[in-house]
């Protein structure tokens, strides 16, 4: 039996999501749909999610678990799997579907890869995914500070293999370079969602801008397993998601989460509608067929979701590819 989480909003908690959404504040209300019940996560409390929470919290660090909302939190922290957030909590962009607090960020703390790379060793992690907020604002929007996150994790736990969730680097020349020389083993960059709705949904960015660096990562460093994801419940269709996955192969993308689309205020993109458990079991077939190593399609799948058990998976399947090759 799976237990109801409950959300109680006040005054408080409207203040907090009015201050870290400033440009939302004249959008239209979209009321939040009741959740279907199979999108039900138990409340975080085991001990073992306290001891995670404790670690974060002494490194002085960031999470996209807690700044995102993620809904997994509660089962990835009890099993110590937390996804660090670097170059702070205030995003560049504005994304309709994000619950990160967007701003002006502050500077950057020379500090932190290596105090991600003790939290690491800490923890006692196999693999770990960082990733971080857009930086518009640095000159290579934070791509030496993603390779010396990398160098530092490698040097203080050197069997820990890593995984980076990018920005799209736009307008940083080199940038994709600086990262990729840094040999992450997993390279992700999510499309999020179908071109058509770019402009609604995540009008900073550029489809094929997006699409192209994920191409440049494979061709870079071959070796290097790319990875993207997107939402569904947005208004797409499944023709559109289908001609994502087409993209993504093109780009040899070799991994693709695909999951449902959670509004986190009224103020963020409305939910057109909630995908069904076997809708995303039938797309999960539509992309193994179209020759994605790995394929982790659910509602409540997110870039970072089991991001461990799905990398073993993944080197397994690109084991047996050369052998059959």
């Amino acid at each position: 039996m799976v237990a109801l989480m409950t959300t109680v909003f006040d005054q408080s908690n409207k203040d907090r999501r009015a201050l870290r959404h400033p440009e939302k504040r004249e959008r239209p209300v979209n009321p939040i749909p009741r959740k279907p019940e199979w999108i039900r996560v138990k409340a975080p409390g085991s001990k073992v999610f306290a001891e995670t929470k404790a670690v974060v919290k002494a490194h002085g660090l960031v999470t996209v678990c807690e700044e995102a909302g993620c809904p997994n939190i509660g089962e990835c922290w009890s099993k110590k799997h937390a996804t660090f957030m670097i170059m702070g909590d205030t995003c560049t962009r504005a994304c309709a579907f994000c619950d990160v607090k967007t701003g002006i960020p502050g500077a950057l703390d020379s500090s932190e890869p290596e105090k991600v790379a003790q939290a690491v060793a800490e923890l006692g992690l196999e693999h770990v995914v960082v990733t971080s907020v857009d930086r518009d604002d640095l000159g290579d929007g934070g791509a030496e500070h993603f390779a010396k996150t990398i160098r530092g994790i490698r040097a203080a736990s050197p069997a820990t293999t890593i995984e980076v969730l990018t920005p799209d680097f736009l307008r940083k020349p080199g940038a994709l370079e600086i990262v990729i020389d840094a040999k992450p083993d997993v390279f992700n960059h999510n499309l999020e969602t179908v071109p058509r709705l770019y402009l609604r949904i995540r009008p900073g960015a550029r489809y094929f801008t997006s699409l192209r660096l994920l191409q440049q990562a494979k061709e870079i460093d071959p070796a290097t397993f790319t990875k993207s994801g997107m939402m569904v419940g947005l208004g797409e269709t499944r023709e559109e998601i289908m001609q994502v996955m087409d993209d993504l192969r093109a780009a040899g993308v070799d991994f693709i989460t695909i999951g449902q689309y959670l509004q986190p205020s009224p103020r963020h993109a409305a939910i057109d509608r909630f995908w069904h458990p076997d809708e995303f079991a039938n797309l999960a077939e539509i992309a193994r067929a179209k020759g994605f190593l790995m394929v982790s399609a659910s509602p409540l799948t997110r870039s970072s979701y089991l991001a461990g058990d799905d990398f073993e998976r993944l080197r397994a399947a690109r084991r047996a590819q050369l052998a059959g090759a």
